[in-house]
């Protein structure tokens, strides 16, 4: 796969964040351009200024790990953007998705009984399975009402980076929309370098990018993230506001797939919501399963 775009729109968009300052380098004399000069990232990373030039150009397939370690440094990425370094160098070199297993299809996944039960298990948080592509996979009855705005009608995969930049109500379940903005885009962009033959979510990028400024301007910075941990904040239209806290944990049997898990602060009102929000979705299971009985 011919990547060189790639490679050289995230070079060049790292070595503008960089500051002569932070990188303990003269900062007299006129910059014509923000962040470090390309000599200058040569230096710090122990190459020729023509070297780092041809990687900066697109043309990194060949290049060490050692020589990709020092670039990353010189550049002071943090440990996602040295991983996307790395698989955009192995892309390059033609190493599909990080030597990571194959992939299933997210219908294997979705309709595997045993996920359903492990997910079925878990009653006092919200709790469901995403993929590369931001499809929701499957879901708890609890992760079910939660996401009741995402699922809709049932007519389509609900898919989040859709909901986030075309359906207007993300901006009602988001109250921090621009960040959610950020960050989906961001863990995107990360998979792509890690998988750049994965033709859905090349699809799903060039739909989001056709049909949203927003999400074709994030795209264009280059920024890369994953999720792992921490805090976010939602407008149910059921019980309002809730802050939760996730946990992103790895499903080992279908690569790229992951189990989102979302709980409350014990005693908050975020928990006391999550509470009532549960007891919800149980009286609306329970009246379905009535109503598919009469039938």
């Amino acid at each position: 796969m011919d990547n060189r775009a790639e490679v050289r729109e995230f070079l060049m968009s790292r070595r503008a964040k960089v500051t002569p300052e932070s990188a303990g380098l003269p900062v007299g004399g006129l910059r014509r351009v923000p962040g470090l000069r390309r000599s200058e990232v040569a230096t710090l990373a122990g190459v020729s200024v023509e070297y780092y030039a041809r990687l900066e150009r697109g043309t990194i397939a060949g290049a060490s790990a050692s020589v990709i370690e020092s670039v990353a440094r010189a550049l002071q990425l943090d440990e996602t953007e040295r991983a996307h370094l790395l698989d955009l160098a192995r892309a390059a070199d033609g190493v599909p998705a990080s030597g990571r297993q194959r992939r299933r299809s997210a219908k294997s996944t979705a309709n595997r009984n045993s996920l359903h039960w492990a997910l079925a298990a878990i009653t006092d948080a919200v709790a469901f399975v995403r993929n590369s592509n931001q499809d929701v996979l499957a879901t708890n009855d609890l992760g079910r009402a939660f996401y009741s705005p995402v699922i809709g009608d049932g007519g389509r995969t609900p898919n989040l980076a859709r909901f986030q930049f075309l359906d207007p109500t993300s901006r009602d379940f988001y109250p921090d929309w621009d960040l959610f903005a950020e960050m989906c885009v961001a863990i995107m962009r990360a998979e792509a370098g890690r998988d750049p033959y994965d033709r859905a979510l090349q699809d799903l990028v060039g739909e989001l990018s056709t049909r949203s400024d927003i999400f074709r301007t994030l795209w264009a910075s280059h920024d890369v993230r994953t999720h792992g941990t921490g805090t976010k904040r939602f407008r149910h239209p059921v019980v309002g506001e809730l802050t939760l806290a996730y946990e992103e944990l790895a499903i080992t049997a279908d690569p790229g797939a992951i189990l989102m898990i979302y709980t409350a602060e014990p005693g908050s009102p975020s928990a006391e919501r999550l509470q009532l929000l549960a007891s919800y979705a149980a009286t609306e299971a329970e009246e379905s399963g009535r109503s598919v009985a009469q039938e």
